[in-house]
């Protein structure tokens, strides 16, 4: 009532003046709105998520779950039935040779050898499962919490439960090169909750900053007038807003306009790497991965709360085909980047407050794919998406590093210890961040929504 009051003499002061004092108090309520930060439930190990989604499924057998058993099988059919999306045949071992690392002794595959250095610091969680095979539906359960409606992603739940630490850029900010995933934009937007909390994507394949961020600056006028023009703009928004109470989407409209302006000067900063110290540009790598990782980390440093960073969106980890020859390139590209990063959170005192995690939408068949068409026909050197048992590693933020937690069945079909479903994993990372899973709420078309659904599980053993 009284901020419906405030804004009505605002709005009714006219030019001059009053009319600037009015366009100054607009601009700080818009900087005080959605995203302006909050407390958490109780206190939390993490504050901030950098989610490295690794698009199309990569397949744990050949990166973080090694089988020897699969060796004995070479060629031979496995001795149980299983039910795969496609025809696979006999039993396909891994190419790569896997070593054990670290204090802990964790065994990684050979195609990531910096990675692998790090383990100390991660826990593998190889009981993942979910319940489609197809990437639509999964990379909605990964993201989403849903496998059919679109629902708010984690990092617009995220965001709209801590708000951001920076109000001169988004709470949530998407960093994915060339093109959108399956799905689109789906994955990062914020459905029923106010559109602040959706992710801003960013098409990391661009370098320059004026075709990173479209618009990010207007050559016509000066920053001053472009300031008292948006002032008029706001004060003409919110005498509309005032005769549509509680309309999200025009809200939405309006904090946007505050935020795209504010970004003008943070955003061409915080993405330019050139910035860093050549040593740090070096360990990243001058690639497109290690641009865009090292972009992840200046964001994080900024206060944004959750970045995701997507790798193969373009050139996705689906190998249905030439498994040794597409994996061997794809982890090589990403991973000097997070090695980098992972040394880079440690050494700036980041890292115990960041929880990094890496993983696709599920994993892939313990056995080769038999295609009878496609672009893959006639190939017997790929595997299946595999939804029954894959991996993912958490690093950071309250998490035990050094260990395994679950474990597939000898051959790596499915998850037969300790068995985690996503939402367990959403579950685990919002406590984490502070929250009670079952309380981060939002009440929508007559019913209470959270991320985990009514389902999800913390998962306490891989807390540190």
């Amino acid at each position: 009532m009284f901020e419906s009051s405030r804004r009505l003499f605002l709005q009714r002061c006219g030019m001059g003046f009053p009319a600037m004092a009015a366009g100054a108090l607009l601009a700080e309520h818009a900087q005080a709105g959605p995203l302006a930060p909050k407390q958490p439930h109780f206190a939390p190990k993490a504050k901030r998520v950098i989610h490295l989604f690794m698009n199309g499924g990569p397949s744990h057998v050949d990166t973080f779950d090694p089988k020897p058993a699969l060796a004995k099988y070479a060629g031979k059919e496995l001795p149980f039935k299983f039910k795969t999306e496609r025809r696979t045949g006999a039993a396909f071992p891994s190419p790569f040779e896997f070593k054990q690392y670290g204090e802990s002794g964790l065994p990684v595959s050979e195609i990531y050898p910096e990675l692998a250095k790090h383990v100390d610091e991660m826990c593998v969680i190889r009981s993942m499962h979910s319940p489609l095979p197809n990437h639509e539906p999964s990379l909605m359960l990964m993201n989403c919490g849903d496998v059919r409606q679109v629902r708010p992603s984690f990092g617009s739940w995220l965001t709209y439960g801590l708000g951001s630490e920076n109000q001169n850029l988004p709470g949530f900010v998407v960093l994915c090169p060339g093109g959108f995933p399956v799905q689109g934009a789906h994955n990062w937007r914020s459905a029923f909750l106010p559109g602040a909390f959706q992710g801003t994507h960013i098409d990391t394949k661009k370098e320059d900053i004026d075709e990173l961020i479209a618009h990010i600056r207007n050559p016509s006028i000066p920053r001053d007038e472009q300031r008292r023009q948006l002032d008029l703009l706001a004060r003409l928004n919110h005498r509309f807003a005032e005769e549509r109470a509680d309309d999200q989407r025009l809200e939405s409209r309006l904090e946007s306009f505050e935020l795209a302006y504010r970004m003008q000067m943070e955003a061409a900063d915080v993405f330019d790497v050139t910035k860093e110290p050549k040593h740090v540009r070096e360990a990243y790598g001058d690639t497109l991965q290690g641009r865009q990782i090292l972009m992840a980390r200046r964001l994080l440093e900024r206060g944004v709360r959750f970045v995701q960073v997507w790798h193969g969106a373009g050139q996705p980890w689906d190998s249905h085909n030439d498994i040794e020859k597409n994996h061997r390139m794809l982890a090589g590209e990403n991973d000097k980047p997070i090695a980098a990063l992972l040394t880079d959170l440690r050494e700036r005192g980041m890292l115990d407050d960041t929880l990094v995690l890496w993983g696709g939408e599920f994993g892939r068949t313990p056995t080769v794919e038999l295609a009878e068409k496609g672009a893959n026909e006639g190939n017997v050197n790929g595997r299946d998406h595999n939804p029954h048992g894959f991996t993912v590693w958490v690093a950071g933020g309250g998490i035990k590093g050094g260990m395994a937690y679950g474990a597939t069945d000898e051959f790596g079909f499915a998850a037969a210890e300790n068995k985690m479903q996503v939402h367990d994993l959403h579950a685990t990372l919002l406590h984490l961040l502070g929250f009670d899973h079952e309380k981060l709420i939002y009440r929508y078309a007559g019913r209470d929504f959270r991320l985990t659904d009514v389902l999800g599980t913390v998962v306490k053993d891989i807390l540190a």
